[in-house]
């Protein structure tokens, strides 16, 4: 009775095992399809400063990064968590923010009269959207829906070199590699074909401190202003790191003096009990 017990269990656990290696090879087969179907081009590593635990981003890149968002990127993509004071004693002034903000309009209101009505844009506006709605995005842009920026740097594999290897990777395709009209050839894209035009070019933004624009600047410096632009306590986060840094090996001094000549006094101590 107890060994037919034990050969029933044994066909239990081969039969289970069996079902879970079933699922397993069925979920890596269609792993590898999924894989398969969303293939892309691995992107390069670059050496981006930022990345360093001591460094902080380069604002003036930021600041080029901005132009270059504003000039080309802003005309399909939103930007919903910037705000123009997040830009102040960043990459501009208070001043200057405050100029580039008024450049937009933004509609407030109601008035007294129940209207609304538009006026300069402050400091605590948003950067305006390119569109009212999604049915207006996808309507100007053959279907696709651009997508907000705010948060693209962390919401994409290998964040900034994925950006930078995206804007500067499109090229003809190759043969026998068929691209119906209104997509484009990108093989850092899922897929290889992107319905957004390849959006930079040499030349195409003029940078006031006098850094060439070429291609590949320009994308690095709107890779960087996006990567800020997910992360702006990126810099504040690394310098109160820093200071934590500093201020528990200053503590760790104290701590080991007291650990060596007070407490191990307390610590091995004899007391005994002499009735």
């Amino acid at each position: 009775m107890w060994a037919f017990k034990s050969i029933t269990s044994n066909g239990a656990l081969v039969g289970a095992g069996a079902t879970v290696a079933g699922l397993a090879a069925y979920i890596g087969a269609n792993h590898k399809t999924a894989q398969c179907s969303s293939h892309a081009l691995e992107p390069q590593y670059y050496a981006w400063n930022h990345r360093h635990n001591w460094n902080s981003f380069d604002h003036a890149a930021i600041r080029r990064g901005h132009k270059v968002y504003t000039q080309v990127c802003s005309t399909c993509h939103s930007l919903d968590r910037i705000a123009y004071r997040n830009l102040v004693d960043v990459c501009y002034t208070e001043a200057e923010a405050k100029a580039i903000a008024a450049d937009i309009e933004v509609q407030d209101g109601p008035d007294m009269e129940g209207e609304m009505f538009d006026r300069p844009g402050t400091l605590s506006d948003y950067h305006p959207k390119p569109y009212p709605n999604v049915n207006a995005a996808r309507f100007a842009n053959n279907g696709a829906l651009p997508p907000d920026l705010s948060l693209m740097i962390k919401a994409r594999d290998r964040h900034e070199d994925y950006v930078f290897s995206l804007l500067t990777g499109y090229r003809d395709p190759p043969a026998g590699v068929q691209v119906r009209e209104g997509l484009h050839y990108n093989p850092y894209f899922p897929g290889g074909k992107i319905a957004m035009a390849p959006p930079l070019a040499d030349g195409m933004v003029e940078f006031e401190d006098g850094t060439p624009n070429s291609l590949s600047q320009i994308a690095k410096d709107v890779s960087v202003f996006l990567c800020w632009a997910a992360e702006p306590e990126h810099d504040e986060r690394k310098l109160i790191g820093i200071k934590a840094v500093v201020l528990l090996a200053l503590a760790a001094i104290p701590t080991l003096y007291w650990r060596r000549v007070k407490w191990s006094y307390i610590k091995h101590r004899k007391i005994e009990f002499k009735p």
